[in-house]
């Protein structure tokens, strides 16, 4: 199959929207998207380190002869540092996600 420039002339020309229009509502999209993140991140360090400020008040409570238990220091304690590791793989996780969206060839 072969084309004429003639039969490309008859073609409907592509109306391409302004440039102006056509960002501003990316990029207030995308400054909501990253707030968005920015608060997650931050709601999951802050019950992070909830997890740990309970594991160390029932240690100090364990330890100094008050009511707690010695299962409950316990679970208190691993509950703290699974919640530790899930964090820091999901860190890692957007960090490489992030490296490999650099690397992408635009």
């Amino acid at each position: 199959m072969s084309l004429s420039i003639n039969s490309l002339n008859s073609l409907p020309a592509v109306n391409l929207p302004e440039t102006s229009a056509a960002i501003a509502p990316s990029i207030g999209s995308s400054a909501g998207a990253s707030s968005e993140f920015q608060s997650l991140l931050e709601g999951m360090v802050g019950k992070v380190e909830q997890s740990q400020a309970q594991a160390k008040t029932a240690v100090d409570t364990f330890l100094s002869g008050g009511s707690e238990e010695l299962h409950s220091v316990a679970m208190a304690s691993q509950r703290a540092e699974l919640e530790f590791d899930l964090f820091l793989q999901v860190r890692n996780k957007v960090v490489s996600a992030y490296q490999e969206v650099m690397r992408m060839q635009v």
